[in-house]
């Protein structure tokens, strides 16, 4: 019985040892991905930590019996092994863009600021009373395709007299790709100026929606832009600058996170390659424009499951049970490396509250009761732009207003086209710019 204790506890002492061995060959894998960026598909990575791994075994083998001069190899092949899987790729590196929509059909614009983007048309419906200011919808992502779920509601506008133009913002849905380093805050809001420009019908009234909404914030921001806007409804934005990124404040009402049951459906988060490169892309130990994981292929294996709990977040807790569908596998297109990329513009610009204070272009803010954004980004606005003339707190709503359930569709589109036509609003001014303390202090 010793003995055999004796014998177990040496095997126990190896395999641990060979284990530890292998951990921390995948350890320098990680370090090596994280030094050279993803250099080659982490291929370089995986070569440097192999020719470790040979080095080290070789070293303890070299006093060993013949036939005992292989263990020390086992844990490099266990380890080249699970790292490979990183380097090798399981969905195209080519674009492939979603297919056509049925309902809509899909222009292409190539803008004066050489973006090609998808542009959608929904025509004001025969028996409605046409608006003449076309409505120009801004989507959230930043690097987004538009969802069948705000598709819809696109088309509800329409059915109000509206003539109603969106556009997936480069590099989103079916639009072109832009490099890297072209994905910026700053290029979004030209591309907004030269789409209008594009549209060709003069001034323009625009809804923007989360991200869409801080891309028509800097838009009004910008005298040459906002010269070319009529009136702005800003929904659910997320941080208009550096300062108001860098604010930590509460958020809205409780949501559905951690309450609905997990989003189903494939997720590239469980392919080795992709949960280390998106993981390390958003730690920051990553570029968006590593060598690991080119633009394409990041678009590609990105699914709607990856998105998590974010989804969640969208909706009130008393909706937890009854989420909708808000898009397809098929129509699904996210970014990851280019919207981080934008996202960390925004975070790196300096203050626009001095020129959003010169605006003149009347814009209302639409805030959502369970909002999952911080409640300041949305203030911050109202602050500093005095052409802010009415703003409406949504009850009932998450950060997605218009999300098809009961009758939040509706309500969104009275609001809304309230404000456009200059009519009086469907609901209380709230919070005013003077209320905006007690606003906060309520934790509304």
């Amino acid at each position: 019985m010793p003995t055999f204790v004796i014998r177990l506890a040496r095997l126990t002492g190896r395999f641990l040892l060979g284990l530890a061995a292998a951990v921390a060959l995948v350890v320098v894998f990680l370090v090596l991905i994280v030094l050279t960026d993803g250099a080659g598909s982490g291929l370089g990575a995986w070569l440097a930590a192999l020719g470790v791994g040979t080095v080290a075994a070789l070293w303890r083998s070299r006093r060993r019996t013949r036939a005992a001069r292989l263990v020390p190899f086992l844990p490099v092949v266990v380890a080249a092994a699970l790292t490979a899987s990183v380097c090798i790729p399981t969905v195209p590196t080519d674009r492939q863009r979603p297919p056509a929509l049925p309902f809509v059909a899909t222009q292409h614009w190539s803008l004066a600021t050489g973006s090609r983007v998808a542009v959608y048309h929904y025509p004001p419906a025969k028996r409605a009373a046409r608006h003449p200011i076309p409505l120009v919808y801004l989507n959230g992502g930043p690097v987004r395709g538009i969802s069948l779920l705000d598709h819809r509601f696109l088309r509800l506008l329409a059915r109000q007299g509206y003539d109603v133009y969106a556009y997936e913002q480069a590099g989103g849905g079916r639009s072109d790709l832009l490099a890297m380093d072209q994905y910026t805050i700053s290029r979004s809001v030209r591309d907004l100026g030269a789409f209008i420009d594009r549209l060709g019908k003069g001034k323009v009234d625009m809804l923007g929606f989360s991200s869409g909404g801080v891309v028509l914030t800097r838009a009004l921001a910008d005298a040459d832009v906002s010269a070319r806007l009529h009136r702005a409804v800003i929904a659910e934005p997320g941080p208009m600058d550096g300062p108001t990124a860098g604010i930590s404040g509460h958020k809205g009402r409780d949501s559905a996170r951690g309450l609905a049951p997990a989003m189903t459906g494939p997720r590239s988060t469980h392919v080795p390659r992709y949960a280390v490169g998106f993981g390390l892309m958003r730690l920051g130990l990553l570029t968006p424009d590593n060598g690991l994981i080119g633009q394409a292929e990041g678009d590609n294996a990105f699914t709607a499951a990856d998105l998590g709990s974010d989804t969640a977040s969208a909706y009130c807790a008393r909706d937890a049970g009854r989420i909708p569908v808000e898009d397809t596998a098929q129509n699904f297109s996210f970014s990851p490396a280019a919207s981080l990329r934008v996202q960390r513009t925004v975070k790196d610009s300096g203050s626009i509250a001095p020129q959003l204070r010169r605006s003149r272009t009347p814009v209302m803010l639409m805030i959502a009761e369970c909002s999952s954004q911080v409640r300041q980004w949305a203030t911050a606005i109202l602050a500093d732009d005095p052409a802010v003339q009415r703003t409406q707190y949504m009850p009932g709503v998450g950060h997605h207003m218009w999300n098809g359930l009961d009758d939040n569709n509706d309500r969104a589109v009275a609001v809304i086209t309230a404000f456009l036509q200059n009519k009086p609003a469907p609901l209380p001014n709230y919070p005013t710019r003077d209320e905006i303390p007690a606003f906060l202090r309520g934790h509304k």
